[in-house]
């Protein structure tokens, strides 16, 4: 991991087209303003998490699910 330090006004850059820049500091709390392409998506990270998770899921296979299709394409072949 990388560990930089700004303070509010500075920014860093990530690749030529990411600039993250810090707005201020409240308390334990950091405020980012984040310049990013518009094809860019961003994510929190708890969002970001579950998002690889349903798509995990979504692409899981059971034996069931096999078991099923065999049915209904032999069916389809009647």
């Amino acid at each position: 991991m990388l560990i930089l330090t700004r303070r509010p006004g500075e920014s860093l850059y990530l690749g030529e087209n990411i600039r993250i820049t810090i707005l201020g500091m409240q308390g334990k709390q950091v405020k980012l303003g984040l310049e990013v392409p518009g094809d860019t998506t961003v994510y929190r990270e708890e969002v970001y998490k579950r998002v690889v998770e349903e798509n995990r899921r979504a692409l899981e296979t059971s034996n069931n699910d096999l078991m099923v299709a065999a049915e209904l394409w032999h069916e389809a072949k009647k």
